[in-house]
């Protein structure tokens, strides 16, 4: 039997394993299989937690459509409160190894010892590349997109996995279940990406809704509102301090002037645990 976590951050929920216990040699199938909402457990994926070589812990991260995903946000989170909750570790500066390098992550122990935030140091933003956007130079800022019969402006950011951000004016009018696949599957995009359609609203709010490349319509991206505040900072929409506000809740984002590295603060929760033959 193989004992999961089923853990969200803003709704973005995946299920969390300790492959160091029950090792799977077919995560991408498993990841599918679990899933799924009627006949698996429901989530967006899988997510595999081991100890790691360069770093205190390392976690691979599989979609609902088995396709391995270089970084998650929300699931980095979730992965420094896993192994703090299940001992572990005791500590609350945690190096995590993923696909798109060492992260760092603060937890932040509330009065009574529990984690139910942490800090996410999400690395600085790739603005160019030749291998996820298909023009000349690998840049995409406030160039038009062509979806559904419409053009669209967009911004290519980079946070360990691409993202194409779109400011419209009333993110509720857009048909987030058409345009998501066609900009995902766009020949502009060779290696797939991301989509996060944003609207600017009062007080500075970027309110946010994101296709996920390999998972569809989610409630929360943790790399997709870094994405976002990025972009609204590059197009002169915000400042470099952000609340993104997506379906699933809120994540504070700081693109630091100092540095050029985005932190990103947010909420971790455990749902429930099972077991799984």
């Amino acid at each position: 039997m193989i004992k999961f976590t089923k853990m969200e951050g803003l709704g973005n929920d995946y299920i969390y394993v300790n492959a160091d216990l029950y090792p799977i040699e077919n995560p991408a199938e498993f990841s599918i299989r679990w899933s799924k909402p009627h006949t698996g457990i429901g989530s967006d994926g899988l997510i595999l937690i081991s100890r790691g070589r360069d770093a205190d812990f390392s976690m691979r991260i599989f979609n609902a459509d088995g396709t391995e995903a270089l970084m998650c946000g929300n699931g980095s989170r979730c992965v420094g409160k896993y192994v703090y909750d299940h001992r572990l570790t005791e500590k609350t500066e945690i190096d995590l190894d993923t696909l798109s390098g060492i992260k760092h992550i603060s937890l932040h122990p509330d009065a009574n010892g529990e984690v139910h935030r942490a800090t996410v140091d999400m690395g600085s933003p790739i603005l160019s590349n030749t291998l996820q956007v298909g023009t000349h130079d690998g840049t995409l800022n406030g160039q038009v997109l062509k979806a559904g019969g419409k053009e669209l402006t967009g911004t290519y950011v980079c946070m360990g996995n691409p993202h194409v951000v779109i400011f419209v004016d009333d993110v509720r009018q857009v048909p987030l279940e058409e345009y998501g696949p066609l900009i995902e599957f766009s020949p502009l995009f060779p290696e797939r990406t991301n989509v996060e359609f944003v609207e600017v609203q009062a007080g500075g709010i970027l309110r946010m809704r994101v296709w996920e490349r390999g998972s569809g319509i989610t409630q929360a991206c943790g790399t997709g509102a870094c994405a976002t505040a990025v972009a609204a900072f590059l197009t002169g929409r915000a400042g470099r301090t952000s609340l993104v506000r997506m379906d699933g809740g809120d994540l504070e984002i700081e693109y630091s002037e100092a540095s050029g590295r985005v932190l990103m603060t947010g909420p971790a929760e455990t749902t429930f645990e099972g077991e799984l033959p």
